[in-house]
């Protein structure tokens, strides 16, 4: 039985009332908001009733400011390109995953914003101060990740909100590795627009993800279609969410994902993340007792999400990830987690990590077997 601590990437296993509600959907559903029949009324249903899940879960006061997407990266692109114009400037970090910093990076190759990168210490850690210090006359977006994928860094998010706020600047967070395990309030963390995918902490499947769009904030448009309303006019619907859901949606995806959201709700987030702060401290201790073994990041179970990014000597991380995955079932990841930046301040671009990242699901005795795998590769690599 394998031993997945890659949840990072996708979240593994789903809750089983996932699993039941995708093969119910499949099974019954029709599509959605294009006829008046009882199969789409009822996709309609499962979507509206997903909209009001996520919307609990991030104390969203209109369901239907969440526009549902293909995943984050979608997601993110649509808040990036939809706002940022001819002129403005932008302040991230570099902690930032590439489905933030490729966006960007091709809005300035291109000459239409300004960018501002703030740089985060070893730890991954990135100041508040720093952010407010890099505002311009004409920045018009602050955008950064909630916690980083590679060695789990958790941002000061409401501090940014409110330097942001101050300043009367969007702020765009990318929940990818935060969504479903740590409590998020757009209200309360002044957030203007919220990227989430639904296969990693909100336990959905994959190809769904979703933008929280504040009321006011006018996006354009990066694809124009049939939405099922207005269809008497040939210009795009403005109305929300129908505005940026052009094309039939994943109705399954999304069912999908209100089950695993339904899930966390009944289970409660504060439980969820509790798990997560005791199993990474749990593996951060055991690590740290092991001769050759470098841990990276804060290295302290309440300051980073559910990922510990290490290496072994100076042994090459991808020929560690395959011994785990090929002689101890292990499953993690290698490389540079699609974060080339994050691993260039914590320094670590030359080769990348081995990163674990633990889900609700895996347990202190999975933990311990991991640790152990670990000390027994250490003593002959590195």
């Amino acid at each position: 039985m394998t031993i997945y601590f890659d949840n990072g990437a996708t979240t593994f296993p789903k809750p089983e009332i996932v699993y039941r509600e995708i093969e119910k959907t499949m099974r019954s559903s029709s599509n959605p908001g294009r006829s008046s029949h009882k199969m789409a009324l009822e996709s309609g249903r499962i979507i509206y009733r997903t909209r009001e899940l996520l919307a609990q879960l991030f104390s969203i006061n209109d369901p239907m400011n969440i526009v549902f997407t293909q995943n984050c990266t979608d997601s993110l692109n649509l808040g990036i390109k939809g706002v940022l114009k001819k002129g403005d400037h932008v302040v991230t970090t570099s902690m930032e995953h590439n489905s933030v910093i490729r966006p960007l990076k091709t809005l300035e190759e291109r000459g239409i914003i300004e960018l501002t990168i703030v740089e985060g210490d070893n730890r991954g850690m990135v100041s508040s101060l720093d952010i407010e210090k890099a505002i311009k006359p004409n920045t018009k977006m602050i955008i950064t990740t909630h916690s980083s994928n590679v060695v789990g860094t958790l941002l000061p998010i409401s501090e940014i909100g409110q330097i942001a706020r101050e300043h009367n600047l969007i702020y765009m967070v990318d929940a990818a590795q935060s969504a479903g395990i740590y409590d998020i309030d757009v209200n309360k963390s002044n957030i203007d627009l919220l990227a989430f995918p639904g296969h990693k902490g909100l336990l959905g499947p994959q190809g769904i993800g979703g933008l929280y769009i504040k009321r006011g904030i006018e996006l354009e448009t990066q694809r124009e279609g049939g939405t099922g309303s207005q269809s008497e006019i040939l210009s795009q619907p403005l109305i929300m969410p129908d505005r940026y859901e052009s094309g039939t949606l994943n109705t399954i995806g999304i069912a999908g994902l209100g089950a695993g959201v339904k899930f966390i709700l009944e289970e409660g987030i504060d439980n969820i993340r509790k798990q997560g702060e005791k199993l990474t401290q749990y593996l951060i201790e055991g690590l740290s007792k092991i001769d050759k073994v470098i841990i990276y990041g804060p290295k302290d179970g309440e300051r980073q999400a559910p990922v510990v990014s290490i290496n072994i000597g100076e042994a090459d991380p991808s020929e560690i990830s395959f011994i785990l995955d090929n002689n101890y079932d292990i499953a993690c990841r290698s490389g540079l987690h699609c974060a080339p930046l994050a691993h260039k301040t914590i320094g670590t671009f030359n080769r990348g990590t081995i990163r674990f990242s633990m889900g609700y699901f895996n347990t202190i005795e999975e933990g311990d077997r991991v640790i152990q795998a670990i000390e027994e590769i250490s003593k002959w690599v590195g």
